[in-house]
């Protein structure tokens, strides 16, 4: 079973492309527009790594990583 790969992004052309990027590399890609979303993510799927952008609206990056960090150390 490939690894599977969370983007977290508000911008749907690079989900997108990191998307079709990974995939064409053996990997399963997954993809939120929010990090609200991602969180539910990452709460009902097994991730090995998310790539989280910085700068989104409401929750920003580094809030979703700070709660990442406390939901899975």
């Amino acid at each position: 079973m490939p690894d599977t790969i969370l983007i977290i992004d508000d911008e749907a052309a690079i989900r997108e492309a990191l998307s079709g990027i990974l995939s064409d590399e053996g990997f399963l890609p997954l993809s939120a527009a929010s990090a609200e979303e991602g969180l539910q993510l990452l709460d009902e799927t097994d991730v090995q790594l998310v790539l989280l952008d910085i700068w989104m609206p409401g929750m920003d990056g580094m809030e979703a990583l700070s709660q990442i960090r406390t939901r899975f150390a």
